[in-house]
């Protein structure tokens, strides 16, 4: 498929700036691949469409407060730097991507904090906008990360048009959250409340967990119009052995699998045996879904309205079928649904 098949146009009022007031009461729109019939819910009405002995798997991811600002040395001028992931603990390395990219080089220092408490040191350029940094940092792992927690903010996608708040960094962080490590949040999940929750498990409806650090390929422009030709980044990965066993037991007697977000199914099909269960994982996966495509392990999905042209959308229409999700997306416009990251969600049923 090519590009532009993944082209749609929302209106600009209706990109979420702030989450529903109740986690489990923003919108579901509820889509049946098998029949094209499209139902227009509330997320808590979610419980409505699983039974005892189904399986509920989440993505049990961390974000951490990725995006700092700092000063280049001399000219003193601002540079955003967006903290990727931790290269090497013991010399504080980090790989990171800085904006603008071109003002830095290699042995450029760059100053943060207002008393410039955290120095960095540019010692390699690994893509246009790609720079490992050394932090210049005299304390301990536990002082280093808890400095980064104080200089560093939520990183909120661009489309959120609006200073950072106190109240994003409990917003953008799903109920599920253990593992550090994302630079955003697994957004179906935030629509979990532990009310719900209990209702699901009370109803004898499973939960399990994995852990897909969200990195920033999941948001990498897709710039090559032939599909097959777009390369994407590599994630860790981690699918306990206890969630592969919860999976294939609920696959074998025949009852649903559901991933709560497209990072899940995404990982569910990069851990597939040969006789097509899931199988534990704990490494590094950088799998590119698009249409055509026939998931193996999960027969339902809940995910977010996506922004045109993503690989988020564009595994969404792999699982549903392009032209069903194609139009559920026009008639989420008209029905005037919240679109990203803190808008509404989808269900598709298999």
């Amino acid at each position: 498929m090519k590009l532009g098949q993944f082209r749609y146009k929302v209106p600009e009022e209706l990109i979420a700036q702030y989450p529903a007031h109740h986690r489990d009461e923003s919108r579901l729109m509820v889509v049946h691949k098998k029949t094209g019939k499209i139902e227009h819910k509330m997320f808590k009405d979610l419980l409505n469409y699983f039974e005892e002995g189904d399986v509920l798997v989440n993505n049990n991811t961390r974000v951490f407060p990725a995006r700092m600002y700092g000063n280049k040395e001399k000219t003193g001028s601002m540079i955003e730097v967006f903290l990727l992931r931790e290269l090497n603990a013991q010399n504080f390395l980090w790989d990171t991507v800085v904006d603008p990219a071109r003002k830095i080089r290699i042995g450029n220092k760059l100053y943060f904090g207002e008393n410039d408490e955290l120095v960095a040191e540019v010692i390699d350029n690994t893509t246009s906008r790609g720079r490992t940094l050394r932090f210049l940092f005299d304390g301990t792992h536990e002082e280093f990360k808890a400095l980064i927690y104080k200089l560093g903010e939520t990183p909120l996608p661009r489309y959120i048009n609006r200073p950072i708040e106190a109240d994003d960094e409990f917003h953008y962080q799903t109920i599920f959250a253990k593992h550090e490590g994302a630079v955003a949040a697994p957004t179906a999940g935030l629509h979990f409340s532990r009310e719900l929750c209990k209702r699901l498990e009370i109803k004898g409806i499973n939960m399990a967990e994995l852990t897909l650090h969200i990195g920033i390929g999941t948001f990498r422009t897709v710039e090559v119009e032939d599909l097959t030709k777009h390369k994407t980044d590599s994630e860790q990965l981690i699918i306990p052995a206890e969630t592969a066993q919860l999976v294939n037991e609920a696959k074998i007697k025949g009852n649903r699998v559901c991933a709560v977000g497209s990072t899940v199914a995404r990982a569910f099909e990069c851990s597939i045996s040969t006789d097509q269960l899931l199988k534990p994982f704990d490494g590094w996966a950088s799998k590119f879904i698009f249409p055509p495509h026939d998931f193996v392990i999960a027969d339902s999905l809940i995910t977010n309205f996506h922004e045109p042209e993503s690989v988020l959308l564009m595994q969404t229409t792999a699982f549903g079928g392009h032209d069903l999700i194609m139009h559920a997306y026009n008639e989420a416009v008209k029905e005037k649904y919240r679109f990203f990251c803190y808008g509404d969600a989808m269900l598709i049923l298999g």
